[in-house]
């Protein structure tokens, strides 16, 4: 993140250049390619400062400026043609008819616009520049995505309305999918694996998304790929050992469409990730049994066949030495577990979830009180404990059937509904920024998640051992572009609230555990319009005021990370 400090150096305009030309070579962009989609992806505008002088005559001619390592930049980003905004005579905010101010940079493909704007600004040659947005009749908003599932509106985790039929709602107790869905709906690339009862895994809701093993030839009972499972096409049965993973129970398959069930497609319901492959690992037998060795093994196998998250609503409450290096070699191999709390409502550590490189999950009723207890039994609820995570909803949680494909009226509830979707957001952020570490990603869904939404005599402020760091907001995780060069023991946390905010309106910022920090608050133009230094060990909260509708960052520097969340201004 040194480039945001750079900027302030004397620099002239070609180490300008250069610099920002060899940081979008060399960085990944992807964080904020999918910030917004309503704009042209070919073209930016620009608009030069008073003091630089163009050539727009060779604007019009040869699709140049005259500024000759502008000009380099251009051709190698692909520039093919130079808009001057106005006719030559009426040229927007024009001095002479010699001097352009306003132009269109139109390239000759696709680009990632917002890595554009960070370039161009950064030459220190423009007053702004923007994206190309587009318009369209006012009938119709298109910044949620709501999917067509018929029976959508029974998931009240995703979207809660307060109209839940089953249990006290609240209104806004929910993740904040639909806001998420329009920023990252999921990735073909990315293997999640399904560590449980297996999975009926031709439910039509799962069509095209279970991943296969391209290395084996199906039926022939040869180990085609030599990685001593033969004919693992869709994972394996490390229950019954074979290579049919799928569920006579029911948890499996519930748990698996909470994940991927295919979302916008009409029918049943929608999962977290909708584009996602989901790898079959049968952990559990048919009485709900299973050998921590299976454990193991599926978390072995499920790492070295390409899985980056791995799903496991399960735990047993003794210690093993087996298990956690199974838990350290996916951490170590660029994958992480997400794995439940339990159900005892106890402090009693269930394993794999109290392992230091899991990610371990509570659950959350639809009043965002913590689930206790489960509707199935009042001696139940929600496990808690200092190796604690986050919460996510995880109580009357409707899903697949895994025996009557068209029956979508059966609902669970327990810590392992809440996992997986956990799990699926993690698979969203890995699809968001491939290059993101498990480190990474569990800072993200730590510090982007919502704080004291339950009964504040659990739910206290900060971390606690009933919510952890708080219930996950999906929204908050994918927008928040969290950069973290720490360790999963880094716990700086950054609250903006309420996000979004309507125009007029207040916010609040608060930050806690950061050394000697400042804030400063940009436009998506990246124009400043708020700057804060923190004197004071306490760090008081922050309420201002943003003047006009847009979106926002607000971003904390201290000891050299930058730890960022985006405001939407409605």
């Amino acid at each position: 993140m040194k480039r945001y400090l750079i900027l302030h150096r004397d620099y002239g305009i070609r180490q300008k250049l250069a610099l920002f030309f060899f940081i979008f070579i060399c960085c990944n962009f992807s964080l904020i390619a999918r910030q917004d989609s309503d704009y042209a992806k070919n073209r930016i505008i620009v608009k030069f400062k008073g003091e630089v002088h163009i050539e727009i005559d060779k604007c019009y001619k040869n699709n140049k400026t005259g500024i000759h390592d502008l000009d380099s930049l251009n051709k190698v980003l692909g520039l093919e043609y130079i808009k001057v905004i106005g006719t030559k005579r009426t040229r927007i905010n024009n001095e002479s008819q010699k001097e352009g101010k306003i132009l269109i940079f139109i390239f000759n493909r696709d680009q990632d616009i917002q890595s554009l704007i960070k370039i161009y600004l950064g030459t220190g040659l423009f007053e702004y520049v923007e994206p190309d947005y587009v318009g369209k009749s006012g009938g119709q908003s298109g910044f949620n995505v709501v999917p067509t599932d018929e029976y959508y509106y029974r998931q009240w985790g995703l979207y809660n309305d307060g109209t839940f039929s089953l249990y006290a709602a609240t209104a806004g107790a929910d993740v904040d999918m639909e806001p998420a869905w329009e920023i990252e709906q999921g990735s073909e690339d990315i293997i999640v694996a399904v560590l449980d009862n297996g999975c009926s895994y031709t439910h039509p809701e799962l069509e095209g998304r279970i991943w296969i093993n391209s290395g084996e030839v199906d039926g022939n009972m040869n180990d085609d790929d030599g990685n001593s499972y033969a004919d693992d096409i869709h994972g394996w049965d490390f229950a019954y050992n074979d290579n049919e993973p799928d569920d006579a129970y029911g948890h499996g398959t519930n748990v698996t469409g909470i994940i991927g069930a295919t979302g916008n497609n009409g029918i049943g319901y929608a999962g977290i990730d909708w584009n996602c492959k989901i790898m079959l690992c049968k952990i559990l037998n048919d009485e709900d049994f299973g050998y921590y060795s299976w454990w193991a093994d599926a978390i072995i196998y499920a790492v070295d066949n390409g899985a980056k998250v791995l799903n496991m609503s399960v735990g047993g409450s003794g210690y093993s030495e087996l298990l956690e290096d199974a838990i350290d070699y996916a951490y170590d191999n660029d994958a992480i577990v997400v794995a439940c709390m339990m159900n005892e409502n106890s402090s009693t550590t269930y394993y794999p979830a109290g392992f230091a490189n899991s990610i371990a999950v509570g659950s959350t009723n639809p009043d965002d009180t913590r689930s206790n207890p489960f509707f199935w039994d009042l001696t139940s609820g929600s496990n808690f404990g200092s190796h604690i995570d986050v919460v996510a909803p995880g109580n009357y949680i409707y899903g697949l059937n895994h025996l009557a494909f068209n029956n979508y009226d059966i609902y669970w509830g327990g810590t392992s509904q809440a996992t997986p979707l956990v799990t699926g957001l993690y698979a969203l952020l890995l699809a968001q920024d491939p290059s993101r570490t498990p480190s990474e990603i569990r800072n993200i869904l730590r510090n982007s998640a919502e704080d004291q939404v339950g009964d504040l005599e659990e739910d206290t402020e900060g971390w606690d051992q009933y919510f952890g760091y708080g219930r996950v907001n999906a929204y908050n995780a994918l927008s928040s572009y969290l950069s973290v060069n720490g360790s999963s023991t880094d716990i700086h946390r950054m609250e903006v609230y309420p996000n979004p905010v309507t125009l007029g309106d207040e916010i609040f910022i608060e930050i806690e555990n950061f050394n000697n920090p400042y804030l400063s608050i940009t436009d998506i133009l990246g124009k400043t319009i708020y700057r804060k230094s923190f004197f004071s060990e306490n760090n008081e909260p922050i309420n201002l005021v943003i003047p006009e509708i847009g979106i926002y960052f607000i971003t904390v520097h201290s000891d050299g990370k930058v730890y960022t969340r985006k405001l939407t201004v409605n």
